[in-house]
């Protein structure tokens, strides 16, 4: 288990926020890169592809069925009549043009401000232009709302009229009926009477009723004609060139944004790259002994150059004490960070060189200790084939790899123990397993994990525990005392074994 309180691995849980967050921020200048390239084309492309000319106008229509509650739906209707290609038509037959009503119907929409209020809007090839045909569409469309409300008035009064009509008819003959009886009929001929009385108020009510609402629909015609008109007058629409910029750049910079965010928080949950001290302590089997930040850029501030510095020697003090005390030649391996590596060695050979000869073994495959610069004092470099010559008073630190592609048997040669330098981020879990796995199998003990360019808000604990309060700190400087031990007690046993001269001896 770790100090910040996660159990064992196998109750981990199965997605990590913290690590995911960290991930996506070590990953700033991918994104921060997306943001600024999205924000830059925004930019052109409001400069390269200006907005078309456009014209805008509005237009107030009215309603029969006009309600205080009404949720839009009427408008909503206008709408769609708007992009019909019968408007269309009537528009471009008025501009005397050529152009089809599909093409043309591409080239504009309504937009419904109120329950009463429509906003057109129109481009076309220069200001005059897209002013005329918002006007043409605009005449289109009260024309077409005025003639379909006098037909739906008409009809109205038609039906009404019709209706009024044969209760007319029905009235006269029920007049004709009453004129036919006489009044000294027997009394079921007076309640027959009555009766034809009663239809006939009813039908004379009935006919005033439709008279007057057919009457007030031909008067409330007039009344939406009118109130359907043009209340904003078309007028061209400018563009503000530096406006329509800083809004391109805006949504480029946050479409950038997001999907170099998105990109970045998939890849690292698909990569699976560890970049916590507990993830890649545990990982390596290794607890994390020393961080060095990593390589300052070429023109730093003067602060950060002190303090990567004094990083330097301090991670150098600890590596020095770690081979100073080891029983066995130590070798560092790295892991994305050769140069960092060859750069640690170099200066702990020169914190022992007080102590007697160093010498570095080279088995970086690149360049990095072999063609590096050397001044007075510095500790020779060695291949693999020469280290063999060295004289046995001779120290030797070991610097490899263990980056895809390593000879893992080669390992063994560079130093029986080793020091891990890995970058964090750098390695996958599957990686660092397999590391872990082939230097046991060499029988090469981990000393611990140099941690490489870090988190600087990363709070987690690197240090492995085999107990409550025994640390795996160190554990392979353990492991190998106790084999020294184990042989020498190996040794001495076999030493005190006698073997009889004779039968009398072995009774």
């Amino acid at each position: 288990m770790t100090t910040d309180g996660t159990s064992e691995p196998g109750s981990s849980p199965l997605f990590d926020l913290h690590a995911l967050v960290v991930a996506v921020r070590r990953r700033r200048r991918f994104w921060c890169a997306l943001a600024l390239l999205g924000l830059l084309a925004g930019a052109v492309l409001a400069v390269l592809r200006p907005p078309p000319p456009a014209a805008v106008t509005k237009v107030l229509v009215t309603h029969q069925d006009d309600q205080p509650n009404d949720t839009g739906t009427l408008i909503r209707t206008d709408v769609e009549l708007l992009g019909t290609t019968r408007i269309a038509g009537q528009a471009l037959k008025a501009l005397k043009s050529t152009e089809k009503p599909e093409d043309f119907m591409a080239d504009y929409r309504g937009t419904g401000v109120t329950n009463n209020l429509l906003q057109i809007d129109v481009t076309g090839a220069s200001d005059a232009d897209a002013v005329a045909r918002v006007k043409a569409l605009a005449d289109a469309f009260v024309a077409d709302h005025v003639r379909r409300m006098r037909e739906s008035a008409k009809a109205e009064a038609k039906a009404l009229i019709a209706q009024r009509d044969r209760m007319r008819k029905e009235l006269g003959q029920i007049n004709d009926s009453i004129g036919t009886r006489s009044p000294e009929s027997d009394p079921q001929g007076s309640a027959s009477i009555e009766s034809l009385y009663a239809r006939r108020a009813e039908l004379n009510s009935r006919i005033a009723d439709f008279d007057q609402r057919a009457e007030e629909a031909r008067i409330g015609t007039p009344k939406l004609v009118a109130g359907t008109q043009i209340v904003d007058a078309p007028r061209a629409v400018h563009h503000s060139l530096a406006k329509s910029a800083v809004t391109n750049a805006g949504i480029g910079f946050f479409l950038g944004l997001f999907l170099g965010l998105a990109v970045a928080a998939v890849g690292s949950v698909v990569a699976d790259r560890p970049v916590l001290r507990r993830e890649i302590a545990a990982n390596l089997g290794a607890s994390v002994i020393a961080e060095l930040g990593g390589q300052p850029r070429r023109f730093s501030w003067p602060w950060r150059l002190r303090r990567t510095r004094a990083a330097h020697e301090r991670v150098t003090t600890t590596l020095a004490r770690t081979v100073r005390g080891a029983s066995e030649p130590v070798s560092l391996l790295e892991l994305g960070c050769a140069r960092s590596t060859s750069v640690l060695a170099r200066n702990v050979a020169a914190a022992l060189a007080a102590e007697g000869p160093v010498a570095l073994v080279d088995g970086l495959p690149g360049p990095h200790l072999a063609e590096a610069r050397r001044g007075p004092g510095d500790p020779d470099v060695v291949s693999g084939e020469q280290a063999a010559a060295l004289p046995r008073q001779v120290r030797r630190i070991g610097v490899g790899s263990v980056a895809p592609g390593t000879a893992w048997t080669d390992l063994q040669y560079l130093g029986g123990q080793t020091v891990l330098v890995v970058r964090a981020g750098h390695g996958s879990a599957g990686w660092l397993h397999t590391v872990a796995r082939q230097l046991a199998d060499q029988n090469i003990p981990v000393l611990g994990v140099v941690l490489v360019d870090p988190d600087p808000r990363d709070r987690t604990d690197g240090t492995l525990w085999d107990g409550l309060h025994i640390a795996l700190r160190g554990h392979g400087e353990r492991l190998a005392r106790e084999s020294v031990r184990g042989r020498a007690r190996t040794e001495r046993s076999s030493r005190a074994v006698r073997v009889p001269d004779s039968d009398k001896e072995a009774r």
